[in-house]
């Protein structure tokens, strides 16, 4: 009784250890309405990434990160957000489920 008891904690840290610790993403800052394909049919005339992505969020979508044909949400967008949509970004932060909370963000190369 005392093993399974020990191994449940065990892995109870290791999970919450997991949960808090920063990760390393690389990918594109995009739009929640658009996410990883910017159309021109979206806007009614062809638009680059970044200003389809600007024009979304000011018509009231959110910014996301589109890494490895993921889309992720991005829970604080004080996080300069702005400055880089469109833009490949390495962007390091705090994963919950399908949401990052951004730590850092920096235009990748």
């Amino acid at each position: 009784m005392r093993t399974i008891l020990f191994g449940g904690v065990i892995a109870l840290v290791t999970t919450v250890a997991a949960i808090g610790a920063d990760q390393t993403w690389t990918g594109q800052i995009s739009d929640s309405k658009c996410r990883a394909s910017h159309v021109a049919a979206a806007h009614g005339k062809k638009m680059s990434d970044r200003a389809c992505a600007q024009a979304c969020v000011k018509g009231g979508a959110q910014y996301v990160m589109v890494s490895d044909g993921k889309v992720y949400k991005l829970m604080n967008h004080d996080a300069d957000l702005a400055a880089h949509a469109g833009h490949k970004v390495t962007l390091t932060g705090n994963l919950n489920g399908d949401t990052i909370r951004v730590s850092t963000i920096m235009q990748a190369p």
